[in-house]
């Protein structure tokens, strides 16, 4: 047993080495590999505080030192080059810390990625409805969610890299297509303000209903981190809800004052 055995996240810190969201070191005894989510990953033997990775990375080497709690400090070394300086930390959240089964954590890895998908669709959707809003109090409450909508999707990518996985990029591509198709009819259609607030409105909606499943099955998982990130995203996205709400009648003005002559 070494003392590296675990599962470790990977941050990048300098030099030639390429980002390295969502890739993990998994380490048992004299042996393990370096993986980018669920893909295959690249094997290495582990001698002492070094990871020798065979072919086709053979003469590749990672040098670790000890650091700060329980962290590794590492040197990426190729024949005898250093190519560039990460960190290695150990996971907070694994399969077998929380109790989960394999398909039980696939199924929540699938639900945060939808959700993270969700939340880059619904920041273009408000780049839509910033650019075709000319109250300007209504765009600040609207920029304001914008930068609110940002922190999710990055909560979301965090809770995916704590998984082992990383966003996908088929579902992020679908929702963007999907959010820009739309854009043109936002900047041509008539009564823009009303028809914003209730394309706004519904998609709030969507969003707490997204984040209430969430949830429950971060619940279940015993993943308290995704559970608790989605408790306060849903208090957001509902303060959202309840602004619009409380504008209506300055909406229906606002819409009826676009189709005067």
């Amino acid at each position: 047993m070494s003392e590296l055995d675990g599962v470790w996240r990977v941050e990048r810190v300098s030099g030639l080495l390429p980002p390295l969201t969502g890739v993990r070191k998994r380490i048992s005894g004299s042996g393990g590999e370096t993986a980018l989510g669920e893909l295959p990953g690249v094997r290495f033997d582990v001698r002492g505080l070094e990871l020798h990775y065979r072919a086709p990375l053979a003469g590749l080497v990672d040098v670790l030192e000890r650091a700060e709690e329980g962290a590794y400090a590492g040197r990426a070394v190729l024949l005898g080059r250093a190519l560039g300086r990460f960190r290695l930390l150990p996971l907070t959240t694994t399969t077998e810390e929380a109790g989960m089964s394999p398909e039980l954590r696939a199924r929540l890895v699938k639900h945060i990625d939808e959700a993270h998908a969700m939340e880059q669709n619904v920041l273009r959707m408000l780049d839509g409805m910033i650019k075709t809003t000319d109250d300007e109090d209504i765009v600040a409450q609207l920029e304001q969610h914008r930068r609110e909508t940002e922190q999710h999707a990055a909560r979301m990518a965090e809770r995916l890299q704590a998984h082992g996985a990383s966003p996908s990029l088929l579902k992020q591509a679908s929702g963007i297509l999907g959010a820009l198709a739309k854009l043109p009819l936002d900047v041509v259609r008539g009564e823009k303000a009303g028809r914003n607030a209730r394309d706004g409105f519904a998609t709030e909606h969507l969003e707490i209903a997204s984040y209430e499943l969430l949830r429950r099955v971060a619940q279940r998982a015993g993943d308290d981190e995704t559970a608790q990130a989605a408790t306060e995203i849903i208090a957001q996205e509902k303060a959202m809800a309840d602004r619009i709400s409380a504008s209506w009648d300055r909406f229906a003005e606002l819409s009826l004052e676009e189709g005067r002559p």
